[in-house]
């Protein structure tokens, strides 16, 4: 492997207390937390405190040779802006970190305002948890398009993760529109395997809107490593929209509760359907250019014991 692997989607916490729907979501032990009324297998149990810092990130990214990493964020996480301001500063040549801006409470324009301010890059809004039972929040609403707007003008990255189908495409189609400059980053590879995927992939035919796979293997998990219908997806999505338009992301570290960090990339070598090219840009080279990457290290590969 002679090329540059950058991970689009990843996630980081000190701790997660907070809650989503009117639910508690907060850090247990071993890995698990209490997620809206059960005890779900958040992480892998090794991460026993509940935290998910940068530190035991980077032993799985320098043992899979991911030189860097976007780190983006969920309201279902808590509002981690300070710690992951922290987590720039302290780490500026491998991690990307994307602030989260809150639309459940006022003023969104100003916090992303302020998020910029601060240094953030990028601005993230999970937007598949903004439909609720109770309530649904708008994608275009005139403050949103008003942080848009100034996102456009200071070169931020938006990046969203959109409810399945075309729920919010017409919202989206707007935004994309009325602010063509706007670069966005589409989560969870558009949620492929679910009805309709196909809108939010055509979102890329866009110039500046990219798709990126955080999650691929939760949405693909029943039929497990090595993914076939995963490949298969990203064919697909490279002969619809461009490989270029394409960058890999693990989800890290949820979908490790079922994979190594490794396995959530290197399922894609065992297929004929990607070449090497293929594979170097969608492992890395257009994460790169997208987020304006720089002075990123090729890590050495390090044998493990059970090797000869």
């Amino acid at each position: 492997m002679d090329f540059t692997i950058v991970d689009a989607h990843s996630h980081l916490w000190l701790k997660q207390d907070t809650e989503l729907n009117g639910l508690p979501v907060k850090s247990l032990q071993g890995g698990q937390s209490l997620f809206m009324g059960s005890v779900r297998q958040m992480m892998p149990p090794y991460m026993t405190d509940g935290c998910n810092n940068a530190e035991m990130f980077l032993a799985n990214m320098n043992y899979a040779r991911v030189s860097a990493a976007v780190v983006t964020q969920e309201y279902l996480d808590g509002d981690q802006n300070d710690y992951l301001q922290h987590v720039q500063e302290k780490y500026p040549n491998r991690f990307f970190c994307c602030g989260l801006v809150d639309v459940r409470k006022p003023n969104a324009f100003e916090q992303g305002k302020l998020l910029i301010e601060r240094g953030f890059k990028a601005i993230k809004l999970p937007a598949e948890k903004m439909i609720t039972s109770a309530k649904r929040y708008m994608l275009n609403t005139p403050e949103l398009m008003q942080m848009y707007a100034l996102m456009e003008q200071k070169g931020i990255i938006l990046s969203i993760d959109l409810a399945e189908g075309d729920t919010q495409i017409a919202e989206m189609q707007e935004i994309i529109q009325s602010y063509p400059n706007l670069k966005v980053a589409l989560g969870h590879f558009g949620m492929v395997n679910r009805p309709g995927w196909e809108h939010q992939l055509k979102l890329a035919l866009n110039k500046n809107v990219m798709i990126e796979s955080g999650g691929i293997t939760w949405l693909f998990h029943n039929e497990f490593y090595p993914y076939k219908g995963a490949v298969e997806a990203i064919r697909k999505a490279a002969d619809t929209v461009g490989i270029e338009k394409l960058m890999w992301g693990s989800d890290y570290p949820r979908t490790m509760v079922a994979i190594t960090y490794t396995m959530s990339y290197n399922f894609l070598f065992g297929s004929k359907l990607l070449n090497d090219n293929e594979l170097r840009l969608f492992l890395g080279q257009n994460a790169i250019d997208f987020y304006g990457l720089k002075n990123l290290e090729k890590l050495p590969y390090v044998k493990n014991m059970v090797e000869d």
